[in-house]
């Protein structure tokens, strides 16, 4: 990997699990969000600040592989960084890993750079250098 990737943790929590005691599969999506969410701070930039100045970037598609599960009271870390940057898309990719590393899902998600309302548009120049830094092949 190129450049050092985002690295989010998260405590699975009682609500996110099924009764067989592993979390339910459409659960990892928010945690992806959740990452997203805070490697943007990271890099502050939070999200609300693009959207007070008309910049939103909607999931347009993802994938995610499941490798294993993980299950109440884990704690779990998301890592995160970006393999494309274009003028209206990019896409993140992600690993959530297990205490002791262990893949349990590789992820990618795919955004359109769109105004509040949802007209595609160029990302703003600000923000795309603040990515290219962590852009990795």
């Amino acid at each position: 990997m190129d450049s050092p990737c985002f690295r989010h943790p998260h405590r699975v929590t009682y609500a996110e699990c099924t009764l067989g005691n592993h979390v339910y599969y459409a659960r990892y999506l928010n945690w992806l969000e959740e990452a997203r969410g805070e490697f943007f701070r990271h890099l502050d930039a939070p999200l609300l600040h693009w959207q007070a100045q008309d910049t939103i970037l909607p999931v347009i598609e993802c994938h995610l592989r499941y490798r294993a599960a993980a299950r109440y009271d884990d704690l779990v870390h998301t890592e995160v960084w970006l393999t494309e940057l274009e003028r209206v898309r990019l896409k993140f990719s992600y690993r959530i890993l297990g205490s002791r590393d262990e893949i349990i899902v590789e992820a990618w998600t795919l955004h359109a750079c769109t105004s509040v309302h949802e007209k595609p548009k160029r990302l703003p120049e600000e923000l795309a250098e603040k990515l290219r830094a962590h852009l990795r092949a």
